[in-house]
C-alpha cells in the first residue's frame, strides 16, 4: 500500500510537471507572436497596446469572478501599489510597440529581455546590498550585447537606433513593474494582481492616446483580428501559461526558458516579414541572452527578488 501511495503521488508530481511545462512552451510560444499581431494591427503603438490590454480585461475580470479564493479585500495601499505597477506596464508595452514599428521586432524583443538586470540594479538601489560580480559581469556582457544591436542599426538609419532606444526604455519599466509589485505577491492573488494592473494599464495607455491624438480606429478587419490575437492569445493565454507554470516549476528554469522569446520572435519576424538579421546583430542578441542567462541560473538570488526575473502576471 505504501509503495503504491509512492508511486501515485510520484506519477501526479510528474504529471503536473508535463502540464506546466507544456503551459509554458504554449506561453511562450503565444508571446513570441507579440510583435507580429502589433505589426499585423498597423496601428500606433500606444493604440494597439491600449487594444491589447482592453480586449483581455474582461477575460481576467470573469477568471476573477469565478475564483472564489480570490476574492478578499484589499487595503486602499495595496490596491495603488498595484496601479503603479499597472502604469509601469503600460509603459513597457506601450514603448515596446512602437519600437516594434519603427526598429526590426528581433532586436525589440532582444533588448526589452535586459529587464531582469535592471530590477537588480533597482533592488541594489533599494536595498543598498551589493550585488555578486556575477551580477555586474552579466550586466556588461548584456550591455555590450546591447551596443552591438544599436550599433548595427546606426548603419541602416537613426531612426531605427532611436526605436532601439525605446526598447531598452521599455525594459527599464518592466523593470520597475516587476519591483514595485513584486512585494505584493505574497498577500495578493495573482489573477487579482493581473487584473488591477491590467486595468491601470489599459486606463493609462487610454490617456496617453488621447494626449497624442494616437488613432483608436481599426483600420480592417485583418487589424482587428491582430488585435484580438495580442488581447486573447499574447496577454491572456501567454500570460496565463507562465503563471500556470510558475506554480510547478522552479523559476530559474522558467527563466532560461522564456529567453527562447526573443529568438523565436526573430525566426516569425524572418519567415513572415523578410526581417534578416546581420552577424552584428545576432551576436549582439546571443551577447543580451548570455549575461540574462548568467543572472537567471543562480539558484539563490543574492539580491532581493533577482530571481523574480519573470512576471507571473505580466512583458512583453
Amino acid at each position: 500500500g505504501a509503495a503504491r501511495c509512492v508511486a501515485y503521488h510520484g506519477c501526479m508530481r510528474s504529471e503536473r510537471r508535463l502540464a506546466a511545462f507544456l503551459a509554458l512552451s504554449g506561453g511562450i510560444i503565444a508571446i513570441s507572436w507579440s510583435a507580429i499581431f502589433v505589426r499585423w494591427s498597423r496601428m500606433p503603438g500606444v493604440s494597439s497596446a491600449f487594444y491589447r490590454m482592453a480586449i483581455a480585461l474582461p477575460v481576467l475580470w470573469a477568471v476573477l469572478l469565478l475564483q472564489r479564493s480570490a476574492r478578499r479585500s484589499l487595503s486602499t495601499r495595496t490596491i495603488w501599489i498595484a496601479v503603479a505597477g499597472g502604469v509601469f506596464f503600460a509603459g513597457d508595452v506601450g514603448l515596446w510597440n512602437v519600437a516594434v514599428m519603427h526598429t526590426s521586432a528581433g532586436n525589440a524583443t532582444f533588448l526589452s529581455n535586459i529587464s531582469p538586470l535592471f530590477v537588480g540594479l533597482f533592488t541594489w538601489m533599494l536595498t543598498r546590498k551589493m550585488p555578486s560580480g556575477k551580477f555586474w559581469a552579466a550586466l556588461l556582457v548584456s550591455t555590450a550585447g546591447s551596443c552591438l544591436i544599436v550599433m548595427a542599426d546606426l548603419r541602416h538609419a537613426f531612426s531605427r537606433s532611436s526605436a532601439d532606444g525605446l526598447a531598452v526604455l521599455a525594459a527599464v519599466c518592466f523593470a520597475l513593474y516587476l519591483v514595485i509589485t513584486g512585494r505584493l505577491r505574497a498577500k495578493v492573488d495573482a489573477g487579482m494582481l493581473l487584473a488591477l494592473s491590467t486595468t491601470a494599464s489599459a486606463a493609462t495607455l487610454l490617456i496617453c492616446a488621447g494626449a497624442g491624438h494616437f488613432s483608436l480606429a481599426v483600420p480592417g478587419v485583418g487589424p482587428l483580428w491582430a488585435l484580438l490575437g495580442l488581447g486573447l492569445v499574447c496577454q491572456v493565454g501567454g500570460y496565463f501559461g507562465l503563471t500556470y507554470a510558475l506554480g510547478h516549476l522552479p523559476a530559474t528554469v522558467t527563466s532560461i526558458l522564456w529567453l527562447t522569446i526573443a529568438p523565436m520572435t526573430a525566426v516569425f519576424a524572418w519567415m513572415i516579414f523578410g526581417e534578416r538579421m546581420s552577424a552584428m546583430e545576432i551576436a549582439g542578441g546571443a551577447l543580451v541572452l548570455t549575461g540574462v542567462w548568467i543572472v537567471g541560473r543562480r539558484q539563490k538570488a543574492e539580491i532581493p527578488q533577482v530571481e523574480e526575473l519573470l512576471p507571473p502576471v505580466a512583458q512583453v
